[in-house]
């Protein structure tokens, strides 16, 4: 009995010795592993090559890195190698042994019979960084072979140097998609033109057009017609998409501040220039300068913006030094271009120098067939931005006063009134009474569609009257009595200028 303790430890000892023996070449390897697979920050190709590694190591026939953020779930990835590429047979992971290794945080060893009929041997290891199971390394071997001891070791410690890499490789992936998401958020889409009437699809059609090439683009047309919008898709659409879009509105900055504005000042140019300042020309770099309204600058800028659009260069206000101006210039302007230089409001040379390529933008009374699609696309927007307000549509009555509305301020009159109607609304459909008072009031002035309006508006204030009467003034019976909201029936009693002070409270 002592004799067998004797020769027990003498055993255990020679391993011991024999695997420090080992050690050199096993540390070695670790080394090598660490200082290859840190060069790689592609997820897949990473797991790949480390596998490769694992394959110089270790005689398996195949193996898997599988990441896995939780236990009770499938693996979010799943990279395979085998050692015979032409192996027909599929490599099939025992999910039993990776959820064994997982909650252990240990390797696991098992041997299971194949479809060949030959035992298969299965190693898996858990992948843990800073005390967190990223996934495993699984790998397997057939025939009568059998993962040693030494390989289990060594395996772990692959993992441990491993998992450091993947944490970081997988936290640099997830900085990524959320940097491309909040960019995506952020970044004015690349084309918002909303319609399908012919006067719409000639203009998307001008603007992709234009895009391609680097003239200078000269947009008119009424207020509120979406002349920066136009602008702004010819610039996402060219090629200098990637540079910066420098917008400047010519008729909301004092005159006295514009000049420094397009042209910025040096140091000590007049009275608080403390430090010199880029102006839009030069912070445009070789992007796009938008100049909104460009017919309201004075004719001392005028010219000067003409000599630097000439030139192709300026000088700061102070400043004696030539700045290269290589930016594209589009200009817009709400007044008719020809008339405004026929009255003096513009230069002539200057609007030949903006008038390369003409955009002009059509008001919405000429493309109306749009405003359902304007309309149903502004209620959306809306109705997610004030998640309060549920939005299934707008009631027919509605879009029938939207129709027939002139809308002298264009689209953005549009939008405003729908944001409105938004925003004040108590239903999930846009109502009549929840736009702006002025459309009501021009349907009801004049007309067949005038009486028709006049007729519902007599039978709704009627409806309203007669219901507060009949629960005597208590205007949450009233709204029981008729069904609709409270806070409706205060709003359609505002509408009708009934007395609200002697209602009774809730």
């Amino acid at each position: 009995m002592l004799e067998a303790v004797s020769t027990e430890k003498r055993i255990h000892s020679e391993a011991a010795v024999a695997d420090l023996s080992q050690m050199p070449s096993g540390l070695n390897a670790l080394f090598k592993i660490a200082e290859i697979i840190n060069a790689y920050r592609d997820l897949d190709t990473l797991q790949l090559r480390l596998l490769e590694l694992i394959g110089e190591l270790i005689p398996a026939d195949a193996g898997a890195i599988l990441i896995i953020p939780r236990i009770e779930e499938n693996p979010t990835s799943t990279t395979t190698w085998y050692r015979n590429p032409d192996a027909r047979q599929e490599m099939r992971i025992r999910r039993e042994i990776v959820i064994r290794a997982l909650c252990e945080r240990a390797a696991a060893v098992a041997d299971f019979p194949s479809l060949s009929g030959s035992d298969e041997s299965v190693l898996c290891v858990p992948l843990i960084a800073l005390q967190r199971a990223l996934g495993a390394i699984y790998l397997e071997v057939g025939g009568v072979k059998r993962f040693p001891e030494g390989n289990v070791h060594l395996l772990t410690s692959v993992a441990g140097v491993a998992a450091v890499t993947l944490e970081n490789v997988l936290t640099l992936e997830s900085l990524r998609v959320e940097n491309q998401r909040l960019r995506k958020e952020l970044s004015p889409p690349e084309f918002i033109m909303i319609g399908e009437s012919r006067p719409i699809r000639n203009l998307m059609q001008l603007i992709q057009k234009v895009a391609q090439c680097g003239s200078t683009v000269l947009i008119h047309g009424e207020s509120g017609t979406g002349k920066e919008l136009v602008a702004l898709a010819i610039h996402r659409n060219s090629p200098r998409h990637q540079k910066p879009f420098v917008a400047i509105n010519c008729a909301a900055i004092p005159d006295a501040l514009l000049e420094s504005e397009l042209f910025g000042y040096e140091k000590g140019a007049f009275t608080g220039a403390m430090l010199s300042k880029h102006g839009k020309l030069e912070l445009a770099k070789d992007g796009t300068v938008f100049l909104d309204e460009v017919g309201e600058l004075t004719p001392t800028l005028q010219a000067k913006l003409l000599r630097a659009l000439q030139a192709r260069e300026f000088e700061r206000l102070g400043g004696t030094q030539t700045i290269k101006f290589g930016a594209r210039v589009i200009a817009a302007t709400n007044k008719n271009p020809e008339l405004a230089v026929n009255k003096g409001e513009l230069r002539r040379d200057l609007f030949y120098r903006l008038n390369v390529v003409s955009i002009p933008v059509p008001p919405l009374c000429e493309h109306s067939e749009d405003i359902p699609l304007l309309a149903s696309f502004f209620a959306t927007k809306y109705a997610q931005r004030y998640r309060n307000r549920q939005f299934k549509g707008i009631s027919t009555d509605a879009q029938s006063i939207l129709m027939t509305y002139k809308w002298p301020g264009n689209v953005r009159e549009l939008e405003n009134a729908i944001e409105r109607a938004v925003v004040m609304g108590s239903t999930d459909l846009i109502m009549p009474d929840d736009l702006p008072g002025a459309l009501l009031e021009r349907q009801g002035s004049g007309g067949s569609q005038g009486r028709y309006y006049d007729a519902i508006h007599r039978l709704k204030r009627g409806l309203v009257v007669n219901a507060i009467a009949e629960a005597n003034g208590s205007y949450p019976d009233a709204a029981r009595i008729l069904g609709i909201h409270p806070n409706y029936l205060h709003r359609l009693a505002r509408s009708f200028d009934l007395c609200l002070e002697n209602r009774q409270a809730s």
